[in-house]
C-alpha cells in the first residue's frame, strides 16, 4: 500500500445538490477499479445555499477516504481550490469538475501523464488535437475558444486550454504557489506562476461534454457570466504580457501619425516651388510651404501631431510595462524559493 501514488482529487461544489449524490458515487466507483492508487477525496462545499452540504457529508460518512469541508459562505471557486490545496494530503492532485463534464476516465489519464512525464502540470485540453467539445451552448462555447485562443496569443508559452479547471498537479509545487485570485481566474493565475517558475507542464487530449447539463435540465447557479467571462479573458491575457497592448497599440498609432506626416511633407515639397520669397534662405521657404499646406489642411496637423503623442505615450509605458513585468517575475522566483527553504527547514530543522 505504501508503494501505491497516493491521489488527492480536489472537487468544489456549488448549490449542487442536483447532481451530487449521483456524480459522487460514479467518481468513487470509477475510483474503486483503480487499485494501484492510493486515494483520498477533498469535497468543498463552498457555502452553497441549497442541500449541498446535508447530501455531502451523508456521502462523507458512507465512504472513508471521502473529506468534506465546508465554507461558511460562498468564497468563490478559487478560494475552493485553494482550500482543496491547502487540505489534500496527496503527492498528486488532480482537481475535477463536480458536474462531470470531464468524465471520470480523465482522472486516470491525467495522474498517468503526471507520473510519466513528472510534470508540475498536467491540464486537460479540449482544444487540443485529439480533444472535444460536446453539447456546450453556443455562446459559451464561443467565449471558451475566444478565451483561450487570446490566451494562447498573449501568453509567453503555448498551450491550448488555459481556463479548464481539470488538471494534475504535483503537490509539492502547487502547495509553493501564492495564489490571489478569488474565482475562475485562478486556472491562468497558476498557469502563468508556473511559466514564471519554469515548471514543467503537460497537456492531454479531453473531451468536454455538457450531455449531463441537457439531462438534468436546469441552468447550474455556477456558470459564469458570458460578459464577466470576456472582460475576464482579457484581463488574463493582460497578466501573461501586458505590454504588447500598449506596444500593438502604439504601433499602430504610429503607423497612422507617420503616414499623416509622410503626406504633409509630400505637399510641403510640391507646394514648396511656388513660394517666392526674395533674398531668403531655404528654411524661410520651407516655413512658408508649411504654412500654406497648413491653410489648406489644417486638421491633418492636428491628427499626425495627436497621434504621434499618443503612440509615443503608449510605447513608453509597453517598455515600462515589460520592465515592472520582468522584476515582478524575478521578485515572485526569489519569495518562492525562500518559502520552499523555509518549508525545508520546518520538516528537516
Amino acid at each position: 500500500m505504501n508503494n501505491k501514488p497516493f491521489i488527492t482529487l480536489v472537487i468544489p461544489a456549488y448549490n449542487e445538490e442536483a447532481i451530487i449524490n449521483d456524480n459522487i458515487n460514479q467518481v468513487v466507483e470509477y475510483l474503486q477499479k483503480l487499485d494501484k492508487y492510493k486515494w483520498e477525496i477533498v469535497l468543498i462545499n463552498d457555502g452553497s445555499k441549497d442541500k449541498t452540504g446535508e447530501i455531502a457529508d451523508k456521502l462523507e460518512h458512507e465512504f472513508e477516504f471521502l473529506r468534506v469541508i465546508h465554507h461558511p459562505v460562498n468564497l468563490n471557486l478559487g478560494r475552493a481550490i485553494q482550500t482543496g490545496f491547502k487540505n489534500a494530503k496527496g503527492e498528486i492532485i488532480v482537481v475535477l469538475d463536480i458536474d462531470l463534464s470531464y468524465s471520470v476516465d480523465h482522472i486516470e489519464k491525467l495522474v498517468v501523464r503526471q507520473i510519466e512525464a513528472q510534470a508540475d502540470i498536467v491540464l486537460a485540453s479540449c482544444y487540443m488535437k485529439g480533444g472535444k467539445v460536446s453539447n456546450v451552448p453556443f455562446k459559451r462555447a464561443v467565449m471558451s475558444k475566444f478565451a483561450n485562443k487570446f490566451m494562447r496569443f498573449a501568453a509567453q508559452d503555448k498551450y491550448y486550454t488555459y481556463t479548464s479547471m481539470v488538471r494534475a498537479y504535483k503537490s509539492t509545487f502547487i502547495k509553493t504557489l501564492n495564489l490571489k485570485t478569488r474565482d475562475y481566474e485562478i486556472n491562468p493565475e497558476i498557469l502563468y506562476k508556473g511559466m514564471i517558475l519554469r515548471a514543467r507542464i503537460e497537456e492531454i487530449p479531453a473531451h468536454l461534454n455538457w450531455i449531463k447539463q441537457e439531462e438534468i435540465g436546469k441552468k447550474r447557479s455556477s456558470s459564469i457570466k458570458l460578459l464577466w467571462g470576456v472582460v475576464s479573458s482579457l484581463m488574463s491575457g493582460f497578466i501573461f504580457r501586458p505590454h504588447i497592448y500598449f506596444v500593438a497599440t502604439g504601433v499602430f498609432t504610429m503607423i497612422i501619425s507617420l503616414y499623416i506626416i509622410v503626406w504633409i511633407l509630400i505637399n510641403t515639397f510640391q507646394v514648396y516651388p511656388e513660394i517666392v520669397i526674395e533674398n531668403h534662405y531655404f528654411d524661410d521657404i520651407f516655413t512658408s510651404a508649411v504654412a500654406t499646406v497648413f491653410k489648406e489642411r489644417p486638421y491633418s496637423f492636428l491628427v499626425g501631431g495627436f497621434t504621434f503623442v499618443v503612440s509615443m505615450q503608449l510605447l513608453s509605458l509597453g517598455f515600462i510595462a515589460l520592465q515592472n513585468k520582468r522584476y515582478f517575475e524575478e521578485m515572485f522566483h526569489l519569495s518562492t524559493s525562500i518559502f520552499k527553504n523555509l518549508k525545508n527547514e520546518k520538516k528537516h530543522p
